[in-house]
Parts: C-alpha cells; structure tokens; sequence
C-alpha cells in the first residue's frame, strides 16, 4: 500500500545558471507540503559549479 498525504517530492534548478552559460546545470530534490504551499517554492542552495549560494526555483 502507498502512503496517502499531501507530502510530494519536487525538483529545485539554478535560475542564475541558466544565464550563466556554463555547462550542467546545478539541481536539488526536495519534499514539500501542497497542501500548506500550492505555489512554487523558492530556496537559496549552495550551486557547486558557480561556488556560491543561489536562488533555486521549483520546476515541474
């Protein structure tokens, strides 16, 4: 049986990497509640190629 909740997994990307240019791209996995957050989620990660912390937008 699978779990039943409002807990869905969710992919965050580097906006400023895009804009970059550089190759790859910097991606976190998180888990967020779209009961309590139906929008998109913004968070500052750490982006290892650019060696600085980011803005991280969720993408579908």
């Amino acid at each position: 049986m699978a779990k039943k909740g409002n807990r869905v997994q969710v992919i965050l990307e580097c906006t400023e990497h895009k804009e970059s240019g550089m190759p790859g791209m910097s991606r976190y996995m998180t888990s967020k509640n779209k009961k309590n957050t139906p929008e998109r989620i913004e968070l500052k990660k750490f982006n290892p190629v650019l060696k600085k912390y980011t803005i991280h937008k969720e993408i579908k």
